[in-house]
């Protein structure tokens, strides 16, 4: 059962994955010049690294998301749903690669 589950996460994130890079990236692209974009990504970056700092506690992803929203609200971006969304999941993909590689890259005594 539990594989049966973990199979079926791992398609509904591939899904979700190829949707938000063939879709969402780009229609935002074709928004934004390549520069703002890049600036758009790396601030979401950021707001998401002092969420997850700000709320450590587990079932706050709501208040997180809120956070992110505020955050680039009062930098005055502007993004749909679907695209904060995609751009936030990205974001916490990326942030939650990082810190797998840097506690695997620790040596073991």
């Amino acid at each position: 059962m539990e594989q049966i589950l973990l199979s079926l996460l791992t398609l509904v994130l591939a899904i979700a994955t190829y949707i938000f890079k063939s879709v969402i990236v780009p229609y935002m692209e074709s928004k934004v010049k390549k520069n703002d974009l890049e600036k758009v990504l790396a601030l979401v970056k950021i707001a998401v690294a002092a969420a997850e700092q700000i709320y450590k506690e587990s079932k706050v992803g709501r208040q997180k998301k809120e956070y992110v929203k505020k955050y680039l609200a009062l930098l005055g971006i502007e993004l749909s749903e679907a695209e904060l969304n995609g751009l936030i999941e990205s974001a916490v993909y990326e942030l939650n690669q990082t810190k797998t590689e840097l506690i695997d890259s620790v040596p073991t005594v």
